[in-house]
């Protein structure tokens, strides 16, 4: 109930009972007596001094147009203040960037398109479900691959189509791709999935999706092949010191693990940074190059995203 209905009325004089009343008084009143014959003419009638006089009928006070426009007014601003309480309360539950016309200070992210996780084959588990014990992503692993936020250039090459294993060791330091490819031949690699873009800022981005056998094969190329945790892992192209990123508490994605790499200074004319995601049979490989340096929040929110598809 609203304010306006709960305010009480104010109380008007009910005409019906003051009429029943004044005519229940004037039925007590004591007729007069009968004048005396004479020529003249007869006196009025004189009511017995005792017998009650009849009540005056109070006909019921019409409003004063001043307060029945002030009560008008007030009941309008209830309702009006009621209804912007609620219009309120709905944008601001509301996520900022759904609202029309509502605007909010750039912070660097990129503007990616609406993610959904692709449909599973019938009666398949999800990687991290009870009877999938090794863990693996029944999902076409094409659609599982992070795609290009709004104003990339998107390499035609690599658009989330299958991957070669060459194009992949590609990433990696000419000295390196031979112990690496070795690595992957008895690691039981199943697919690889990839796509690249260009930013309008220059920033250069590559996703890359290894799915292995089961979740065993996949660790022990991180941990063996690559040593994705250490600043001691196999260096990308073009890559000079390496440092650990402390990324994890940005992401909260039960099931899996990143591994956050950065090119220290003194770099070259571009700063290359990298995450590996470990999620179950799939290990991504997540790297952004730009000249000057990588901005940090496109970096987290790219690799953020792609382990939300992958968990």
């Amino acid at each position: 109930m609203s304010e306006t209905e709960q305010a009480t009325p104010l109380e008007q004089p009910s005409a019906p009972e003051a009429t029943e009343a004044t005519e229940a008084t004037a039925a007590t009143a004591i007729p007069a007596p009968e004048p005396a014959p004479a020529p003249a003419p007869a006196p009025e009638a004189t009511a017995v001094p005792d017998a009650p006089a009849p009540a005056k009928v109070r006909k019921p006070r019409k409003p004063r147009p001043v307060l029945a426009a002030v009560a008008r007014w007030t009941a309008a601003v209830v309702v009006c203040g009621g209804l912007a309480t609620g219009t309120a309360a709905a944008i601001t539950s509301a996520d900022r960037g759904d609202v029309p016309g509502l605007e909010t200070e750039d912070d660097g992210r990129w503007a990616y398109p609406k993610l959904s996780l692709p449909q599973l084959p019938q009666g398949s588990p999800r990687p991290f479900t009870p009877g999938n014990e090794g863990e693996v992503h029944h999902a076409d692993l094409r659609r599982l691959v992070l795609p290009a936020p709004a104003g990339a250039r998107v390499d035609p090459k690599r658009n989330g189509a299958w991957a070669s294993i060459d194009d992949y060791l590609a990433l990696y330091k000419k000295g390196e791709r031979d112990d690496l490819g070795q690595a992957i031949d008895d690691s039981a690699l199943r697919h690889v999935a990839a796509r690249s873009w260009t930013m309008p800022d220059g920033t250069k981005s590559a996703v890359y999706l290894l799915r292995f056998k089961s979740v065993g094969f996949s660790e022990a190329f991180k941990d063996e092949a690559l040593d994705a945790g250490s600043e001691e892992t196999v260096p990308l192209e073009g890559v000079g010191l390496i440092d650990r990123e402390s990324i994890a508490a940005h992401v909260k994605v039960p099931g899996t693990a990143v591994y956050a790499l950065a090119e220290e200074k003194p770099y070259g004319p571009e700063q290359t940074r990298w995450a590996y995601i470990q999620a179950g049979d799939t290990l991504a490989l997540v790297v952004q190059s730009r000249k000057g340096g990588v901005e940090t929040v496109p970096f987290r929110q790219t690799v953020i995203l792609q382990t939300q598809l992958l968990g």
